[in-house]
């Protein structure tokens, strides 16, 4: 078992020497106005693409073969961004602040908002995020999560919590939801504020099918194995985790949506708060029993949260899973809002969602 506190970083991240030659300081912010610089002699072109409005420019090449452009005002938030070089996309090299990704290709640049957000860093008192390794014995391989205790889990050692499991997407992996969600700040200042009780949070590799081309389309169903078998009795025996249904909660957001929808209208005798995020929500017969007793479905569930943005490519297939449930009489919470398929729209749900539970 590996236990360590989650690394932070700044939105100015620190210079780095490449090749010998003098540092190159990327991304540099002063009053919303962010400079990005990128060493690259051979290239032809080089463009950096960001996640906020008007985010992608072309770099201009200077002396010492450093391209670099100044950007601004831009918003506060944690947006994504990334150089692409002659066509190839790349992170930063300058900046340590990298979104955990199956395929790592997007930094991280994060300005505060004032007053702070939710996720901005606040000087409240502060969880714990341990990163576990353990030997899946369902799957027969090593794997990897996360979880975080809420402040003053280790002094309390006779207070039992209740256990959020919290989805990344597709793209994504167990760390997501802390570098670049900002899970655990959002957790930390709800709790300061009295909006949220205090919850372990634990965070999964999604991806439990080997990637073979095909698409995986078994990976659900390895996944809950991976979760049921292994993963919650790691969590319920190594934490003060209560073991019963009305104290855990299934949450993700896309493709960990879809798990979450999945896994947990399945297994209503594990988890009574169940909720998807711009979710890839599942077909009507992989949720089949629960459609089938409305009556002993909403009598099990505490909430069924189901958010997506009005851009997001997957609006319409949540509109048609809420005409579904409504149509058998699963009760529900929708929430129709601005934005698309990314990550400022999930922070803002999680903000919302959390202080729901339990």
């Amino acid at each position: 078992m590996l236990t360590a506190a989650v690394p932070v970083f700044g939105a100015d991240a620190p210079a780095r020497r490449l090749r010998g030659n003098a540092p190159v300081r990327s991304p540099e912010v002063a009053d919303r106005h962010v400079t990005f610089r990128l060493r690259a002699d051979k290239a032809n072109e080089v463009i950096v693409n960001g996640q906020w409005p008007n985010g992608r420019a072309s770099m201009a090449k200077g002396t010492n073969d450093v391209w670099s452009v100044t950007l601004g005002p831009i918003e506060p938030g944690v947006w994504e961004y990334s150089f692409q070089v002659d066509g190839l996309t790349m992170i930063d090299p300058g900046n340590p602040a990298i979104k955990p990704m199956r395929e790592p290709r997007t930094s991280i640049l994060h300005l505060p908002a004032q007053p702070p957000a939710l996720w901005d860093f606040q000087e409240v008192p502060h969880g714990v995020v341990r990163q576990h390794a353990y030997l899946s014995k369902s799957l027969g391989r090593l794997r990897e999560f996360d979880v975080y205790t809420p402040p003053g889990y280790d002094v309390q050692p006779d207070t039992r919590y209740p256990t959020l499991y919290l989805q990344h997407g597709a793209g994504d992996n167990q760390a997501t939801w802390t570098v670049h969600g900002k899970a655990h700040w959002i957790l930390d200042n709800l709790l300061a504020q009295g909006r949220a009780k205090p919850m372990v949070v634990v965070t999964m590799d999604g991806h439990a099918a080997i990637p073979d081309g095909t698409g995986n389309q078994n990976n659900t169903a390895l996944f809950e194995r991976d979760l049921l078998e292994d993963v919650m009795l790691f969590v319920e025996v190594n934490y003060r985790a209560k073991p019963e249904a009305a104290s855990r909660a299934r949450v993700g957001l896309s493709m960990g949506g879809g798990q979450s929808l999945t896994i947990g209208l399945n297994h209503l005798d594990r988890f009574a708060w169940v909720g998807g995020f711009s979710a890839s929500v599942p077909a009507a017969d992989a949720v089949a029993g629960a459609l089938r007793n409305p009556v002993a479905t909403n009598r099990k569930l505490k909430l069924l949260w189901i958010g997506c943005g009005k851009d997001d490519f997957l609006r319409q297939r949540n509109e048609d899973f809420i005409a579904l449930l409504k149509a058998k009489g699963v009760q529900y919470e929708w929430h129709l809002t601005d934005g698309n398929h990314s990550w400022p729209v999930w922070r803002g749900y999680l903000a919302e969602t959390a202080p729901k539970l339990f």
